[in-house]
């Protein structure tokens, strides 16, 4: 399909995955199922922190704007990948898929930063106890939590402009499920040098810059377990940050994969369930690490079946 520019490209054909044509009717219905757990899940956890006083700490208050935001990143792709499946036309549309872009290149991004204030959260609630009220008091939430959603949107914005500034000749075939920024640079007949090297920055930043505040919040943390004498005290200490590190392994690993290999022919399949991993499976499974291996959590569940069951 031969375009002049990219302001005649009207629509993108999602490709989706290899020979998903044979299967699916058993792909919509195992992605249709993760995805109303996705909002069962994550509504569920805001609303459960919303109503219950004993959650209404900086611990959870971040944790509330974590499912939020796994919420709309995963919204932003998967009722279009559903309809995708059982539809002949596999098309989206120039707007929408600029759209889609933008959404979820913010909110994935802001997930990060969402991540790394957890984790300095609980390094201050283990390391400075006594300062803890001070330190991560309502207005330092609020702005670690507006930094980190502006810098989601700043990523998003920045690299969505400059993507959909090219001038798209190749094809408007998308080799993906959605419209993510590699799969859309490949169809660009402009120079893409300065998209990439912009997109390595913006992502290497992101992730190392989050990473390293992790890392340095968690090696002291582990310092401060190592020096509590009784054992039932270091794993109540080990507790609260393991359902946290989970999340955060899971995640890190799989968007590293996705961005920061090279990617050839031979892997577009690999990165493409990468994509599912941590754009469909992580905000899934992040309601029942954070209720299963906390505590509070589960109190507060058992509190609300109680009170109406």
């Amino acid at each position: 399909m031969e375009q002049e520019n990219s302001t005649t490209v009207t629509e993108f054909i999602l490709l989706g995955f290899a020979g998903q044509h044979k299967f699916w009717h058993i792909l919509f219905v195992v992605f249709l199922v993760i995805y109303v757990i996705i909002l069962m899940g994550n509504i569920g956890m805001i609303l459960l922190i919303k109503i219950n006083s004993g959650l209404h700490t900086p611990m959870y208050f971040f944790l509330q704007h974590l499912a939020f935001v796994d919420l709309c990143y995963s919204s932003a792709i998967t009722p279009k990948m559903l309809q995708n499946f059982i539809r002949t036309e596999k098309s989206i549309s120039f707007i929408g898929c600029l759209v889609q872009l933008l959404v979820y290149g913010a909110f994935a991004t802001s997930d990060l930063y969402l991540l790394a204030a957890m984790a300095v959260d609980r390094y201050v609630a283990i390391c400075n106890p006594l300062h803890y009220p001070v330190v991560m008091s309502q207005r330092v939430c609020i702005q670690l939590l507006a930094g980190s959603y502006f810098m989601g949107f700043l990523n998003g914005s920045v690299n969505t402009s400059f993507t959909f500034s090219l001038n798209f000749c190749k094809s408007n075939a998308i080799n993906h499920f959605f419209c993510d920024e590699p799969p859309i640079l490949a169809l660009a007949c402009s120079n893409i040098y300065f998209n990439i090297m912009l997109l390595s920055v913006f992502v290497g930043f992101n992730l190392v810059f989050t990473i390293l505040v992790i890392i340095f919040s968690y090696t002291y943390i582990l310092s401060a377990i190592l020096k509590i004498s009784s054992t039932a005290g270091r794993k109540k200490a080990f507790s609260t940050c393991a359902s946290h590190l989970t999340a955060v392994t899971i995640f890190y690993g799989a968007l590293s994969y996705m961005y920061l290999h090279h990617s050839t022919t031979e892997t577009q399949e690999q990165e493409k369930a990468a994509s599912v991993f941590y754009g469909i499976m992580v905000p899934m499974i992040n309601p029942v690490i954070y209720s299963l291996r906390n505590r509070e959590v589960k109190e507060a569940l058992k509190g609300i079946r109680k009170k109406f069951f």
